[in-house]
């Protein structure tokens, strides 16, 4: 049977994909994001956040964002997985409202990257910020991990029957989407995790973002249970690494939904997590379920949080990024 080697947990939110001027960049798209009410915001932001957007104070976070994101790459090389399950969410790229699944698993043959899922959050519609596009653009075509990469059908294909078998009603899909490729929470993996992007992925869609069918915590939690069992019941030798991508708490951030949620996963605590209210995991701050369902996963095994947890803010109004890096053996 196969075996799970590891669980990580990771944000990748564009304050960890960029350098640090895209944070300067992403001050300039939240100022216009149609998305938040940005000057009810900044009347209710805490007193401090002048202190909190010093220089300074920036690229000290910058620097242990990328530190940290780097230790985790390492646990990563250590545990040499021979296939990874990455549990992500699709923001628009693979499915629209016309058809959105709650869950969803990718049993094609490969996984082709073209950087088409980039800057698909909205984009101009949503805010004015040309210079986060470019920025974002110039740092995907850097990692030069466009192309044809493995998949793990075999794994795939029993993840959804055996998950049917336990009463999940999985969507499924064994194509991407031509001008998109591989969505930015899976793309995540080969750009900052795994450059040669060698090892097979399978990746598993969470519908975080879109009403009206967003699974509630207690769901995910049971899913990431289900998960394990399923990996651990593939008729394989092959050892097997599980990844949430996504999260903390963004574009708004909620240091308390994070805390919350760290704790949880420290504590062991299923009901904490299972429990955390639906009304505040909106926007970004949704992919705390990516985290639930992997801290399910990985609920009998210890884990290790990398440094401290990171507020990443960047605007006066406390919009940025709840950052934290986490691994399980």
């Amino acid at each position: 049977m196969a075996n799970i080697v590891l669980g990580l947990a990771t944000p990748h939110a564009p304050q960890l994909r960029l350098p640090l001027e895209g944070w300067y960049a992403l001050r300039e798209k939240d100022e216009s994001d149609r998305r938040i009410n940005y000057a009810e915001l900044l009347r209710k932001a805490k007193p401090d956040m002048e202190q909190e957007l010093a220089d300074d104070r920036l690229a000290e976070r910058y620097d242990a964002c990328q530190q940290n994101l780097g230790a985790l790459r390492e646990v990563l090389a250590q545990a040499a997985p021979d296939v990874i399950v990455v549990v992500g969410d699709d923001q628009h790229e693979q499915f629209k409202d016309d058809n959105m699944p709650m869950f969803s698993v990718y049993y094609g043959d490969s996984l082709e990257v073209s950087g088409g899922s980039h800057g698909r959050d909205g984009g101009a519609s949503n805010w004015n910020a040309s210079r986060l596009a470019t920025l974002q653009r110039e740092v995907f075509e850097a990692k030069n991990v466009a192309g044809h990469h493995p998949a793990e059908p075999e794994l795939a294909k029993h993840l959804i029957n055996d998950l049917r078998n336990r009463d999940f009603d999985i969507g499924c899909s064994n194509q991407l989407k031509p001008a998109i490729g591989l969505g930015h929470a899976f793309v995540f993996y080969y750009e900052f995790l795994r450059a040669d992007g060698d090892i097979p992925m399978v990746p598993v869609m969470v519908n975080t973002f879109f009403p009206p069918n967003q699974p509630n915590p207690r769901r995910c939690y049971a899913l990431g249970q289900a998960l394990r069992r399923a990996i651990e019941s593939w008729d394989s030798d092959k050892s097997v690494a599980v990844i949430a991508s996504g999260g903390l708490s963004h574009t708004i951030i909620d240091e308390e939904i994070d805390r919350a949620t760290i704790d949880g996963i420290v504590e062991k605590d299923a009901n904490a997590l299972s429990s955390l209210p639906t009304e505040r995991l909106n926007l970004g701050t949704s992919e705390i379920r990516n985290w639930i369902t992997v801290a399910a996963a990985m609920e009998q095994r210890e884990v290790t949080f990398i440094g401290d947890y990171i507020p990443a803010y960047r605007t006066l109004a406390g919009t940025g990024c709840g950052m934290a890096f986490a691994y399980w053996q």
